[in-house]
Formats: C-alpha cells, sequence, structure tokens
C-alpha cells in the first residue's frame, strides 16, 4: 500500500471533487510548462499536461499514488483559454457565445515508474448571447481563472443549450470516473476498502 495519495494540483475545484471520495490526500502544486506544443492536437495537450503534473511531483514522492489533471479547452481547433480579466473573457465569451466549446479533461495516475492516463471530452454548447448578458455573467461568476472562463457549477449553467460528456465531474475540473478507474487499477479501491 502506498503510503500517501497527492494530487498534483493547486486547484480548489479538484480539491473539492476528490474531496468526494472516502480518500485521505493532500495537494501540492507541480511546477510545469502549461505552453501548448507547435500544431498539438488540443486532446493530446490534455493528456500531456496530466501526465507531466503527476510525474513533477511522482518524481520527489516515489512511494505515493499521484493524480494529475489538466483540462483545455477549444473552439474548433483554436485554444480557449484562462482569460484572467474581465476584458479578456468579454472578448473570449463574443466568439464562444452560440457555438459549441470542446472541454478536453486528462487525468493521469502514477505510481513510482508506472503510469495511466484517460480523457473526458466534453461539448458545451452556449446559447446565442447579448454584449450585456455576457458582462453581466461574468460580473456574477468572475470566471477569469478557469477554463474557457465559465463555472458549469455557478450561473454559467445559465448560458448552455447542452452539455455531452460521460462525466458530469470532467467540466468542473477532475473526471472522477476515470480517477477512480484508475486508482482502482492501482490497487486503490474506493468502496468496501479495508480501513
Amino acid at each position: 500500500m502506498p503510503k500517501q495519495l497527492i494530487l498534483a494540483s493547486s486547484s480548489p475545484n479538484r480539491r473539492a471533487l476528490l474531496g468526494r471520495l472516502p480518500l485521505p490526500f493532500e495537494c501540492i502544486s507541480p511546477d510545469i510548462d502549461e505552453s501548448r506544443l507547435p500544431d498539438e492536437p488540443l486532446a493530446e495537450m490534455a493528456e500531456r499536461l496530466s501526465i507531466g503534473k503527476a510525474r513533477a511531483i511522482a518524481k520527489t514522492n516515489p512511494d505515493a499514488i499521484v493524480i494529475g489533471s489538466d483540462q483545455v479547452a477549444g473552439l474548433g481547433d483554436d485554444l480557449i483559454r484562462k482569460p484572467m480579466n474581465h476584458q479578456a473573457a468579454s472578448q473570449q465569451w463574443q466568439r464562444m457565445q452560440g457555438q459549441s466549446v470542446w472541454f478536453y479533461t486528462g487525468v493521469c495516475v502514477v505510481r513510482g515508474e508506472d503510469f495511466e492516463v484517460a480523457l473526458d471530452t466534453t461539448e458545451v454548447k452556449f446559447k446565442p448571447l447579448t454584449e450585456a448578458q455576457i458582462d453581466a455573467y461574468l460580473r456574477l461568476d468572475t470566471p477569469y481563472a478557469c477554463c474557457g472562463g465559465f463555472k458549469i457549477e455557478q450561473a454559467g449553467i445559465a448560458l448552455t443549450e447542452y452539455v455531452q460528456s460521460d462525466d458530469p465531474t470532467a467540466l468542473i475540473g477532475l473526471p472522477l470516473i476515470q480517477t477512480v478507474n484508475l486508482l482502482e487499477y492501482f490497487g486503490l479501491p474506493i468502496i468496501g476498502r479495508d480501513a
């Protein structure tokens, strides 16, 4: 049995999601370059960054099971970033309104030298929105540090026509169904485990 379970993240959303499971864990923030590689498909970027985050923390915690996760959003092949401020978010939303945006959420579990990675792909179709609606939403949720400048778990739900995903937790930042499957693969059962 590993000494500990570590979430390689500083994200409060990922911490809260993993906290839904009856497992003790700690969070350590990885320091990796999150730039997109030239011509890199967005799904591959999410997987690569998930692996990189988990491996970065596993390197200094070799006895732990480490979870790394990353999410990227795309409008077509264009990367939709965390806008970080109101003006950038407003400009981004002008492009996203009325469109389908794809959110790719990777999760990687590392134990020693071994790792497994999984990917959730979620389509979010946004409603057509006026500039006033966009401004009101941004002031309400202030989602500037969120992937896509959007919080499905808050008022952002009102901006969507539909969401298609295999895992309802993926869009918030950590696909728990796949996370559980990967943890169980590495011998860490969630339900019915010995205390």
